[in-house]
């Protein structure tokens, strides 16, 4: 799929698959996700268990300027919300993991819908689970094993919002449109 932002502008794609050897891999693609993401943001994160979601989600709040050891799994608080640093434009940063859910009628004793609407970033672990409570405009993270330590991260932009994001993300070794 491809889009495009005026008649002027290159084709886009919607779409880009990153293929990373190892953990150390995770933060030169944090670095470009970090520089590309507009200051309302929704990443809905997927993948087996152990595909490494919340290390996704520990190396962007680190480029972000969050501690890497105040980022945890909130399997067990289901969010966790971090202020960004000072002048950051995406004010706060939520980490949700939805692995416990049965399905999107949980959301609502969370406070759902003021978590995805206040200004800042949320990633939201096991999004599969609430698939018609995702807002439309995000940014879908599919992570896939590749072998022990790569990982194969698929990126959708779905909306405009989260368009920008995919073209820098195309340019990283080991990315893909196909």
């Amino acid at each position: 799929m491809t889009a495009t932002n005026d008649s002027a502008s290159p084709v886009v794609p919607a779409r880009v698959v990153v293929v990373i050897d190892d953990e150390a891999g995770l933060l030169p693609l944090a670095r470009v996700i970090v520089a590309a993401l507009p200051p309302r943001s929704f990443l809905a994160l997927d993948g087996d268990l152990g595909a490494g979601k919340t290390t996704f989600v520990k190396a962007i709040a680190t480029v972000a300027g969050i501690p890497p050891e105040e980022v945890v799994s909130p399997t067990f608080g289901l969010v966790h919300l971090h202020p960004l640093p000072p002048h950051h434009p995406a004010e706060r940063r939520g980490h949700a993991d939805l692995y416990r859910l049965a399905g999107s009628a949980d959301l609502f004793e969370l406070g759902w819908d003021e978590i995805v609407s206040a200004p800042g970033w949320v990633a939201a672990e096991w999004t599969a689970r609430i698939t018609d409570a995702l807002p439309a405009d995000r940014l879908d993270v599919a992570i896939g094993i590749v072998s022990e330590t790569a990982r194969e991260i698929a990126f959708t932009a779905r909306g405009p919002r989260h368009l920008p994001v995919i073209a820098p993300l195309a340019r990283l070794p080991g990315a893909s449109t196909a």
